[in-house]
């Protein structure tokens, strides 16, 4: 009854696989001249919808975001975010390492959400060319949010209006897009370029691979620069097929949005199962597979002392105990009603 995070699960059986028989089949060329990495941007090339598209394994969600936004700003530009994304919370300042210096301007929002009307009274600032402030450069947002909640395609559109009206580049964190993407029904373009999003952090490491993301430019012109920037922060792999061969299976058959739905699936049946229990309330909607849940001390004494394991999360009101259960791609439903079979007889 591990619910703590995406981020403690295994890979899928087919992604270890695919791994495998990448480095027994052969010599292949290195730094990214390989078939895989080849065949992974032509996949997600047919998947966006966008011939166009220019995509770049790399390692880490941290590596994707920094590296990203180092193509969208200049050091003395602004990146706007909410406070609880990623880029502003847990990367250490990877973002304005990478951008030799960019600051983070935090925007405020319900359920993890920036909000379209203060980010647009922000952009509004009488800044533009005016060397005593940071230059305005680019906007991120998280899809899901580090609230579970997701961004419908409509409310993306909103702000990537407001972001190019003043000619800004929108970046989407998407550690955990297909999550959202399995929530929302439509098409992966019309969660992301059809919407405004210029440069897009493809997460898969939290969905069923080892570790591996992509950077997906929607932009092919934002991409000039990144090949040297990857090589200076060490994220050019000499045996790219390793991130890859990874990425190809995860997006080969449709296993991305399988393991996806998966995870949602399992989260729908936590939060059936506990809402009804007296004393129990979620602190923001569950619409990917990120569960923020207040419960009584008794249930939560009793979910520890049979062994279930998640996080305490903060809330706005004293004297309560939030959490935060997580659930992945290969989340039993066994467990799961385990899990709430303790937390009703509690």
């Amino acid at each position: 009854m591990n619910f703590r995070s995406d981020n403690e699960v295994g890979a899928h059986p087919s992604v270890i696989a695919a791994v495998g028989k990448a480095f027994t089949s052969g010599a292949a060329f290195s730094y990214g001249a390989d078939d895989w990495t080849h065949r992974v941007e032509a996949r997600l090339r047919e998947l966006f919808e966008k011939p166009d598209l220019v995509a770049f394994p790399v390692v880490t969600g941290t590596a994707a975001n920094s590296l990203a936004l180092a193509c969208c700003s200049p050091p003395w530009g602004a990146i706007f975010c909410h406070p609880s994304s990623h880029i502003a919370a847990e990367e250490t300042g990877a973002p304005e390492f990478f951008t030799s210096g960019a600051r983070l301007f935090r925007i405020d929002g319900a359920g993890g959400k920036v909000d379209p009307v203060k980010l647009a009274e922000a952009l509004a600032q009488p800044v533009y060319g005016v060397p005593h402030f940071a230059q305005p450069a680019a906007v991120s947002i998280t899809q899901a949010t580090e609230c579970g909640t997701v961004y419908a395609p409509e409310e993306i559109a909103a702000i990537a209006t407001s972001t190019h009206r003043h000619g800004l580049k929108l970046h989407m964190d998407g550690a955990r897009f297909a999550n959202a993407l399995a929530y929302v029904g439509c098409s992966p373009a019309e969660l992301s370029w059809k919407a405004g999003v210029d440069v897009l952090s493809f997460g898969a490491t939290k969905n069923g691979v080892l570790a591996a993301e992509a950077v997906v430019f929607f932009k092919p012109e934002l991409a000039q620069d990144f090949p040297f920037r990857s090589k200076r922060g060490g994220h050019l792999l000499s045996k790219m097929r390793l991130l890859s061969s990874q990425l190809d299976a995860y997006l080969t058959d449709g296993l991305w949005l399988e393991n996806a739905r998966h995870a949602n699936a399992m989260a729908r049946r936590l939060v059936a199962g506990l809402t009804p229990l007296k004393g129990t309330q979620l602190l923001y909607p569950v619409d990917a597979h990120e569960i923020f849940v207040v419960m009584p001390a008794h249930i939560h004494d009793a979910l520890q002392a049979g062994g279930a394991k998640y996080h305490p999360w903060p809330s706005d009101r004293p004297g309560e105990r939030a959490f935060r259960l997580v659930t992945a791609f290969d989340t039993d439903p066994d467990e799961v009603d385990r899990f709430l079979s303790i937390a009703k007889s509690a």
